[in-house]
This record gives C-alpha cells, structure tokens and sequence, in this order.
C-alpha cells in the first residue's frame, strides 16, 4: 500500500470532495420558511437586504416622556430647577404615531413610536411624579381629555432614549450575505426584516454504505459472534452535524452486492462514504469490490484510522473508505471530511489550540497519534488509551490530542496541538 501523512490526506479528500460540494452549490436553491425548524443551520443561497429600515419608525427605548428638547431646557432656564409640562395623550407600543402638542409632555410606552415633533424620552424614574397618573390614548379622546402635569429636573439632548430609524440597519443594507450559515440571531434579524421566505442552498447529499456481516442493525438480535452497529449511526450523526443530508445502506459483507447498490443508487448523491472492509486481511469486501473501479487504497501514517480508500466511481461519484474500528471511522471522518461540510455549510474553521500534557505521552515514531482526552481542572490535557475499539472514550472526550509523526515520548509539561469535539 501507498503512504501519506494526514495533511497529505487530508488534500486529497478536499480535492475530490470540494467540486461536488460546489456543484451542489450551484444548484437551484430551496425555499424555506422563516419559522420552518429546519431553517437553523442552513446556508443563504443569495445576498437578503432589507426592504425597510431597521427599526423601521423612530421608537421610544424607555417608558417615561417625550419632549422637545428644547422646551425643557427653555422652562430650567427660566426657573433654574423645575421644568413642568402639561400631559399629553400617550403613545403606546403598536400604536399609530401621534403629534406632540407644543408645550405639552407624552406618556410613551417602550418600543412605541416617538411622537411627531418630540426629539427626546425623559424616563419616567426621571420625572416627577416618578409613575404614570393621565394615560390617555388617541382613541379615547375627545370624550377625555390627559390631566395633570409633569415635572423634569434636567433638560435631555436631542435623541436621548430615542431609537432612531435605520439605526439598527439602514434600508437596502445586507441583511444575511450568501454563504452564511443561518444561526438563532440571522434567522431573526430576517424575521425582523419581514422577510418570510429564505432561499437557501440544498444540503448535500451523502449515501452512507455499512458493511460487515459480523454486525446487526439496530432492534435485530445479534447472532453468535456479532456486534450491533455502531459505524452507521455514529458517521450519519457526524455528517448530519455537520451539515449533510444522509441516507443510510447496510449491505451483505459480498462485492457484488456492493457493485449493484452502488450502481444504482450512488449517482444520486454528491459523495458516498463507507465504513469498513479496507484493510489487508481476508474478506475486506469494500476494498474487493471498488478496486476495479479504479478506488485508491491505501494506508495513512496515523493512528487510529491509518487504512484509507478515496476515488470516484463510476459516473463520477466521489467516494471516501474509512476504517471498521468506530473510533478509527469517527476520527477519520473528523480529521478529512466534516471540515468540509462544516466550511460548505457556513461554520466557522475547527478550534485548534495548544496544550500543556498533563501526563507523559508514548507513541509509535511512525504514526501521528490521535489521543482522544480531556482538560483537567488546571487546563491540562489528559488523554486515554490509543485502541480503536474504545467507543466508552470517544464519548466521553472533549477533544483530540495530536502526537506527530516521528515523535516517540512527550513529557508531561510538553505542549500538544489539540482539536476541540463538539464545537
């Protein structure tokens, strides 16, 4: 078998994968509703603008009083410590805007439109009396008229607890840029917008093909001498998360059973990706039936998931092999193909950062070791046994602890590069 280092790997997926991402890209884009779940974690398939002004009216951001600025600084210059105003009709949130009366001081409600003609908010903790006592509405005049008056020890500046019109987002200003991810706050700045409908590019598409007859299905009961399947759903999860669309295959451990499923279905997907049957032994039933269709196998200097297989099918196809052992598959899929999808889908790059061991640290020199670990609670890295087989680890851990190629021992004190899991 051929070697490669995982960076060289790594540039061999992105260049097979990343032109069907693109052409997945370039395809038509599905609309999706602005309260549709499934509008999270999507991808803008077009620039969004918005069609009015952020806020849209100029609107209180206080309950208290509007005012004209300067008829409150005009009555403490005159006075020297008391501005008082008769009390005008009040602006409640959702209300049309009314017109201040010169001379006069308007209730106003949080978020409700600032009066014409009044340029400040005076909260009401601010005023005396520091609470509400004439709250009359424009439509319940002219059977009632506000009563009372109101007193300010400060005059505001033009503006103050003023939330002005477009100050969030000026009219016609990028709402979402194409290529962003959809997140919580996106998907409400749209909604703020008025925007309903959000054009998004479709998810690709990604056949998951698991073989193995020493394995069962979820809710089959496994014979003698078999395992339930972990592969499957572990890699779908992955793929999901990160932003693919994924149909699940089990198939017999038979290379013509492989040849005939991938046939007929692999043409409708952007890339499949197996699990199993690549390695050297006897019975390896992925790598005996796809290396006459001209798929590469072979072996990665890293440990777990050192076996490797990757080419296009017939028709074109992309395919990736990965390793049997689940945290060989799972640590595979993490180090050469989710931070594709995680890029094609908007995210941001994986979190990379440097660590000091808290523990010493052996490895083979011709292996890049991929230890899954922990923090302890100085910020150290601890990190568990190497064997692929270990699922109760993986689970467990909260990052990947990298030991390179060619290194033998690290110290405790000695610092690794480590890749967070679950960012």
């Amino acid at each position: 078998m051929a070697s490669r280092t995982i960076a060289e790997h790594a540039e061999a997926v992105r260049e097979l994968v990343q032109p069907a991402l693109e052409r997945a890209a370039a395809d038509a884009p599905e609309a999706i509703g602005i309260a549709d779940p499934g509008l999270a974690g999507r991808t803008a398939a077009a620039p969004l603008r918005s069609a009015i002004p952020l806020p849209p009216f100029d609107n209180s951001q206080m309950d208290g009083y509007a005012v004209r600025a300067s008829e409150v600084a005009a009555l403490l210059a005159t006075d020297g410590s008391r501005a008082t105003l008769p009390i005008g009709l009040t602006a409640a949130a959702g209300d049309p805007p009314l017109t201040l009366a010169p001379g006069t001081a308007s209730p106003v409600m949080t978020g409700a439109p600032i009066p014409h003609g009044a340029d400040a908010v005076i909260p009401i903790e601010r005023s005396d009396p520091d609470r509400f006592t004439s709250l009359v509405r424009p439509g319940d005049a002219p059977s009632r008229a506000p009563e009372g008056t109101v007193s300010f020890s400060e005059a505001p500046a033009p503006g103050t607890f003023v939330r002005a019109s477009g100050s969030d987002l000026a009219q016609g200003e990028i709402l979402v840029d194409q290529g962003v991810r959809l997140t919580p706050a996106r998907i409400g700045l749209l909604a703020n917008a008025g925007i309903s409908e959000v054009p998004v590019v479709r998810l690709p598409r990604v056949l998951l093909l698991a073989t193995g007859d020493e394995v069962a299905g979820a809710g089959e009961t496994p014979r003698p001498g078999q395992i339930f399947d972990a592969n499957g759903p572990l890699l779908a999860a992955a793929l999901r998360g990160a932003g693919a669309e994924v149909v699940s295959r089990r198939v017999a451990d038979q290379p013509a059973a492989v040849t005939a499923l991938l046939r007929e279905e692999a043409p409708r997907f952007d890339l499949v990706v197996t699990s199993g049957g690549i390695s050297a032994g006897a019975f390896e039933v992925i790598r005996e039936a796809l290396t006459p269709a001209g798929i590469d196998f072979l072996a990665v200097a890293m440990q777990p998931g050192g076996p490797q297989g990757l080419g296009a099918l017939p028709g074109g196809t992309p395919v990736l092999c990965f390793p049997g052992n689940p945290v060989s598959s799972a640590l595979s899929a993490e180090a050469f193909l989710l931070p594709l999808l995680r890029s094609f889908a908007g995210r941001t790059p994986r979190r990379s950062e440097h660590r000091e061991l808290a523990d010493a640290v052996d490895s083979p020199a011709m292996k890049h070791q991929l230890r899954r670990g922990n923090l302890d609670t100085d910020g150290r890295v601890r990190v568990t046994p190497p064997s692929s087989h270990l699922l109760a680890d993986l689970a467990a851990a909260e990052l990947i602890a990298h030991i390179p190629l060619g290194v033998t021992r690290l110290e405790a004190g000695d610092t690794v590069e480590i890749w967070r899991l679950d960012d």
